[in-house]
């Protein structure tokens, strides 16, 4: 069996990935309907829309079939975003590289696969949308051409989640997508017994770069600071733009002591970055923590205003 190889962009597209905070929810029509009209037109057992995670293949839609992922080594749609064309299969049992499958040799029983991978932010592949059925089949051009244009259609629908959770300036969650992922990663953390830490981050003479500079040179600032962020902190702690010069970090599995060492780490790439960029401004903030320890729960809306007022009382310190 041949196991898929990882994209060389895989950091950067599963970090868009888990932006799009898709990841485990339910089911929805916009999706199913894509994926009710590829079984139609091609008359197959059956056609998903899946999205590869890290380490599986979880499927937002999945028309034919109860299952709703599948471990990432085994799957076709890791391999068919490997590739910018259709990827085909016509009978996979007497493919070399997959005939000896579990997902061929056992449940569902593939014979024919058909993928086309799904272009997110003009960049990177986050899953695709495949057929699936239990006899041989080929695809002519004409066939071919109306799959992709489907896959055309989730990726629409994909494009459309982007522009809700996305921030439009600094291209990091904003408030409605940090608050989608972090209170999935928050129940992740009280069920496991783990603490988590928020921190909050304000700039500091925001206005006066605003005002002094102008608007387009303040931009360029929340864009430099979300930059930063987004370079300091681990791939799973969770960032976001959650107001006009107001950022948070999210930092799970980490107690305190261990949270503040993270952002003595940032505070020092701040501080190259300011005296290294010679912008004609200097990055500064304040910022406030709020730890919960291991099996405490609380709602993420009071976590926020916690660390928001201790951030608010380190701003006002003389």
């Amino acid at each position: 069996m041949l196991v898929p190889e990882k994209p060389r962009d895989e950091v950067e597209r599963l970090q868009s990935l888990h932006a799009l905070t898709l990841l485990d929810t339910d089911r929805e029509e916009r999706f199913d309907r894509v994926t009710r009209l590829a079984r139609r037109m091609f008359q197959v057992s059956m056609s998903t829309v899946s999205l590869i995670d890290e380490n599986r293949q979880w499927f937002k839609s999945c028309i034919g079939d109860d299952v709703t992922e599948t471990p990432r080594d085994i799957s076709f749609c890791g391999h068919t975003i490997l590739g910018n064309a259709p990827f085909i299969i016509p009978d996979a049992a007497q493919d070399a590289r997959f005939k000896d499958n579990p997902l061929v040799t056992g449940p569902p029983y593939i014979r024919f696969y058909a993928g086309v991978p799904l272009l997110y932010d003009s960049r990177y592949k986050l899953g695709s949308l495949c057929i699936i059925d239990q006899q041989p089949h080929t695809l002519d051009e004409e066939q071919i051409r109306d799959l992709v244009d489907l896959a055309k259609m989730a990726e629409k629908e994909l494009g459309a989640l982007y522009d809700a959770t996305i921030d439009e300036l600094t291209q990091i969650s904003n408030r409605r997508g940090f608050v989608k992922l972090a209170t999935k990663s928050l129940q992740h953390c009280q069920q496991r017994g783990t603490p988590f830490s928020l921190a909050f981050f304000d700039l500091n003479k925001f206005k006066a770069i605003n005002d002094q500079l102008g608007h387009q040179v303040g931009d360029q600032a929340l864009k430099d600071f979300a930059m930063l962020l987004s370079q300091s902190f681990r791939y799973s702690d969770l960032f976001a733009r959650v107001g006009g010069d107001e950022f948070v970090v999210l930092y799970t599995g980490m107690d305190e002591m261990e949270t503040r060492r993270a952002i003595r780490r940032f505070e020092q790439n701040v501080s190259e970055f300011n005296r290294g960029q010679h912008r004609p401004y200097q990055l500064l903030f304040s910022s406030g923590l709020y730890t919960v320890p291991a099996g405490q729960k609380m709602d993420l809306e009071e976590i926020l205003a916690k660390a928001d007022s201790r951030m608010y009382l380190n701003k006002m310190a003389p």
